[in-house]
């Protein structure tokens, strides 16, 4: 019975609770400095709304400011906005947060190179908040853009009263963390899942969420490519922390190979 125990213990927690505690601990820790921060620099109102204005004519330039459109268009569905709505709320927790506990339980070896990619992109992503406060589009009504995730919520933030929550930031559109985020899910569980539907699935998310972030009017196309390089910076971060360190590495037992 003990030895069954132990073996059910190995399988459900891999390296114990003390490793489990650990590791909870350390995300728990770390996404409320990353929400702490992000709240407390909110940035000057008036260069946030500035720079998302250069975003706009930046895209407008090279013809690719198509965010009014596709907002437009999503909208024509009350199911599809209202959906898109509901992955925007739930995309950077819920479903992030049930990732990292599969890969936790299921590819333990790949949890902790995971984890560093995590760690550092949340670090950068700070610093662009702090260095670029940026408005996101649903603060711009006269280009068409509507608030979609608080007409399902309720809860409707103005933007010129000054009242904001220590946990909010409302100008911290740079980098889209939404992206990064689904994208430093999805890579890995593609890699490591076995089935072709799966994979597909996860391969399909980042897109998913890019249309999301876009056609609930939270972040430009622009914020959603810098926030795929705040993914891919710290993927690269990962990948030389594994080379110093191989328990790091996304999967240690091939790490010579």
């Amino acid at each position: 019975m003990v030895a069954r125990a132990r073996r059910l213990q190995e399988r459900v927690l891999p390296h114990g609770w003390l490793d489990a505690l650990r590791q909870v601990s350390l995300f728990g820790l770390a996404y409320l400095a990353y929400r702490l921060v992000r709240g407390i620099v909110e940035g000057n109102a008036n260069e946030a709304f500035n720079h998302a204005r250069d975003l706009i004519s930046l895209e407008r330039g090279m013809h690719l400011f198509v965010e009014p459109s596709i907002q437009a268009w999503a909208s024509g569905s009350h199911a599809l906005i209202v959906a898109s709505s509901w992955v925007y709320l739930n995309a950077q927790t819920s479903v992030t947060i049930l990732a990292l506990l599969y890969v936790y339980l299921r590819h333990n070896r790949s949890f902790y190179f995971v984890r560093n990619m995590f760690m550092i992109a949340m670090a950068i992503a700070l610093v662009g908040y702090i260095v670029f406060p940026t408005a996101p589009p649903r603060f711009f009504p006269e280009w068409g853009f509507i608030d979609t995730v608080s007409d399902l919520t309720g809860m409707h933030v103005n933007h010129s009263s000054g009242s904001m929550s220590a946990m909010v930031n409302m100008y911290a559109a740079v980098p889209s963390m939404h992206v990064a985020f689904a994208l430093m899910i999805a890579v890995p569980l593609a890699r490591l899942s076995k089935h072709r539907v799966t994979r597909m699935i996860w391969t399909v998310y980042p897109l998913v969420v890019v249309f999301v972030i876009i056609s609930t009017a939270n972040h430009f196309l622009t914020d959603a490519f810098l926030g795929a390089c705040t993914a891919a910076f710290g993927a690269w971060t990962a990948a030389a922390l594994a080379r110093a360190r191989e328990a790091w590495a996304f999967e240690p037992a091939k790490a010579h190979a």
